[in-house]
């Protein structure tokens, strides 16, 4: 085990950050993920860091903050934790963000709460949000396991059987079960890039998904959008991997051009909330009527954050056929889940997904069709059925999806 866990802080040093000699580190994790925590901060030191910094966080305070506090007091964020994200931009660190997901952690406290103390968090650390949005500073999320994730995603095992089964997915899933996994990553980054030229060459001006639950959506995309997968470029013009894992093609659509219906494929876990069998309907941008069979409160405070959490910002293709997806499980955490489906996001869209953008001002970005929202959700739409359909300027018609999977 630890081998394995030298071998993952390896992976999120060189891959996730490609932390650079002289860069600092700045790592977000829960205390029950110490000892990768230890060998991250170990291998970035090796690789050249100056400082490491880490800020702790644990799940069970978190709910007992939201149990005695009142939401005046949640939603007070201190001066020094604006101050210490903002010294993370100012000093050119790299982020490094380790979740372990409890998905009943904030179970019966009521969603509006959460959300309020979400949306104080975010314009607060707008400055830090926008800087890793944009990619100036290098960012990454990774996962650890823990019991109560592990027995969520399989309640039939025991503690601990249920631990080690959740350990082997995560090693599939990030490639660790390979004996070079640093080669196995540079293959996967080739095969995702060769798909984003291809949509980024056809200059494609919308796209339609149809599927069996309902799923009937067409959406459009800006001029010089840009797709990416599991490279992107950071500060300095260094390659970096945001999300490990990842099997996505992403880019931004037109904020005004969505009509029509989208259907959760899976459950979507959200501060503590769950939503299941959820339906969004769409006319010229803007969502216009939802629906959720489970977690409608917490889907309605996402939805109503601001004005922009009610439209687009992320658009997300994952063949079905995909090693998350293989693995036949849920994980009740966006990070897996995400990349075994195609997803869309309400809210923010990325500035680097259109040509330029990361030069942009707001206010040219807005022009040029992004979204804007102190918000960022994905969610999942993908089925075993999912066909898309591409348009291009010239009007031609490109196969992108059939049965689900990549047809190109």
């Amino acid at each position: 085990m630890d081998k394995k866990l030298q071998k993952y802080a390896e992976l999120i040093v060189k891959q996730g950050v490609n932390l650079q000699p002289g860069e600092p580190v700045a790592i977000f994790a829960p205390i029950l993920a110490a000892d990768l925590v230890r060998e991250v901060a170990d291998q970035s030191y090796r690789s050249g860091a100056p400082k490491v910094t880490v800020f702790w966080s644990d799940g069970e305070l978190s709910r007992l903050a939201y149990d005695y506090q009142t939401e005046e007091t949640l939603t007070n964020i201190p001066q020094w934790v604006v101050d210490s994200r903002n010294y993370i931009v100012d000093t050119k660190a790299v982020s490094i963000n380790i979740i372990s997901e409890l998905p009943d952690l904030l179970k019966n406290i009521p969603p509006q709460k959460v959300t309020a103390a979400g949306r104080a968090t975010s314009k607060a650390l707008a400055r830090f949000r926008e800087s890793t949005g944009s990619n100036q500073t290098r960012w990454c999320i990774v996962a650890y396991p823990n019991v109560e994730w592990a027995k969520k995603m399989f309640p039939e095992l025991s503690d601990k059987a249920a631990l080690e089964k959740q350990w082997k997915y995560l090693h599939k899933t990030v490639r660790l079960d390979k004996t070079d996994t640093l080669g196995a990553w540079r293959k996967h980054a080739a095969k995702l890039a060769k798909r984003s030229r291809f949509l980024n060459r056809a200059k494609i001006v919308s796209f339609h998904y149809k599927n069996s639950i309902g799923t009937d959506f067409t959406i459009g995309m800006p001029k010089g959008y840009i797709f990416t997968g599991a490279v992107e470029k950071g500060g300095g013009g260094v390659d970096f991997t945001a999300n490990i894992p990842t099997e996505e093609v992403f880019s931004c659509p037109d904020k005004f051009s969505a009509n029509g219906t989208l259907v959760s494929a899976k459950p979507l876990v959200r501060s503590g909330g769950i939503m299941e069998n959820f339906k969004l309907t769409f006319k010229d941008g803007r969502i216009v009527d939802f629906s959720a069979e489970k977690g409608y409160e917490t889907l309605k405070g996402i939805i109503e954050t601001d004005e922009g959490s009610h439209y687009l910002g992320e658009i997300a293709l994952v063949g079905y056929n995909s090693p998350i997806q293989n693995l036949n499980t849920l994980f009740y955490n966006t990070l897996f889940d995400e990349n075994a489906s195609c997803h869309f996001a309400i809210g923010r869209a990325f500035p680097g997904c259109i040509k330029g953008g990361d030069k942009m001002s707001k206010e040219q970005l807005a022009k040029a069709g992004l979204n804007d929202s102190l918000e960022h959700v994905d969610f999942m739409i993908g089925t075993q059925d999912l066909s898309i359909t591409a348009t291009t300027e010239k009007g031609e018609e490109i196969e992108i999806f059939k049965n689900g999977d990549w047809v190109i």
